[in-house]
């Protein structure tokens, strides 16, 4: 503050308009809706929920939900008890299932006190949630991701038998994939469902939507799909990508043949050539092994990353590009389709990498 002051004596903090960011995260908003839709569409008779956990996969709660919601989406998950205020703000609380369930008694009465669902994942749970009062529950069984839910040995516990469950689930372990496994767990999910009470049945992540009506039930969830994501090749010309980012080049500069760019000099220019330093940086979701043999784009034209990735910066190759000056804005590529230009990373990861300073854009 007393650097502020300095800076501009006859402002105050609360005067100032905070500069514009020098990275943009932009969201189709029409897009995402469109996806939800074309999901909705190929789940046939089922409803279709959404998985807005992780701050919606990394594009944001305020953003992504008001959308999801507008579209028809009457069924959200996140993952964590913590997530459900920011989500709650923009949808029924009783719409929200908390899919890690309830550890403690503070659990079960948030659960009760906003009304957000909890999905109940092992015996021990259960009987927490009966013990502290009970109600609508949703209830996950373990078909053979083994990570969480009930093993299908307990189905018959007394404690599962007295939970009120609106939604019996399960997980496709492989539905990207062309796999056996699929159809053993629908099935496993089909035999188990009449010895446990409930009211609807779902399975299908976006990728399961893909499989078929078999796999649907009551009630689909995709994720990825939603925000951009081809799990599966069936669905590639149903989605349309949501997210672009873009950053600004802070500095062009020219350097000699031998000099090197970067954190331990891994480029070095073997002729003279023209540079720009972009402003964005692993802090920021662009890891480092999106490094070496990526380019950032401008215009269709591509600018080969040199060196090492920083925390805050990139520096690219601006021969193909001459006339770029700074303060102009590239494209940084995050096409969710498209895994030659993820270095390694998946679709998720390049989703929810996505930094805290791209996400206040």
């Amino acid at each position: 503050m007393t650097e502020l002051r300095r800076a501009c004596p006859s402002a105050t903090a609360a005067d100032l308009a905070v500069p514009p960011p020098q990275l943009r995260l932009i969201v189709d908003q029409a897009a995402l809706a469109a996806n939800w839709r074309a999901l909705a569409a190929l789940s046939g008779r089922a409803e279709t929920g959404a998985a807005v956990k992780a701050d919606c996969y990394g594009l944001g709660i305020d953003t992504c939900a008001p959308v999801l919601l507008a579209a028809g989406c009457r069924s959200f998950f996140v993952a964590h008890w913590s997530e459900v205020r920011a989500l709650a703000a923009h949808v029924p609380a009783e719409a929200i299932a908390v899919l890690h369930g309830p550890m403690s008694a503070a659990d079960c009465a948030f659960a009760r006190a906003c009304g957000a669902v909890p999905v109940i994942n092992s015996l021990d749970q259960a009987r927490l949630w009966n013990a502290t009062g009970g109600g609508r529950c949703h209830l996950m069984i373990d078909t053979g991701i083994n990570r969480l839910g009930i093993a299908p040995a307990e189905a018959g516990d007394p404690a599962i038998a007295a939970l009120e469950i609106d939604i019996l689930m399960s997980h496709l372990a492989s539905a990207d994939e062309d796999s056996a496994m699929n159809a053993r767990q629908a099935e496993l999910l089909r035999a188990l469902a009449p010895a446990i009470p409930h009211r609807r049945v779902s399975l299908a992540n976006s990728a399961g939507i893909a499989l078929g009506e078999r796999f649907a039930f009551d009630l689909t969830r995709p994720g990825l799909a939603l925000y951009g994501g081809v799990p599966r090749g069936e669905l590639a010309p149903h989605i349309r990508p949501v997210a672009r980012i873009e950053a600004q080049l802070l500095q062009c500069r020219e350097i000699g043949a031998g000099e090197s760019v970067g954190y331990n000099a891994a480029f070095t220019a073997a002729a003279p050539m023209r540079i720009g330093t972009v402003a964005i940086g692993y802090a920021d979701g662009f890891l480092r092994q999106r490094g070496p043999g990526n380019a950032l784009l401008h215009q269709g034209r591509a600018l080969p990353i040199l060196g090492k990735v920083s925390m805050d910066m990139v520096v690219v190759d601006l021969g193909p590009a001459p006339d770029l000056a700074a303060g102009e804005w590239v494209e940084v590529p995050w096409n969710l389709a498209d895994a030659g230009q993820a270095g390694g990373l998946s679709p998720y990861e390049l989703l929810t990498t996505i930094g805290p300073r791209l996400r206040r854009c």
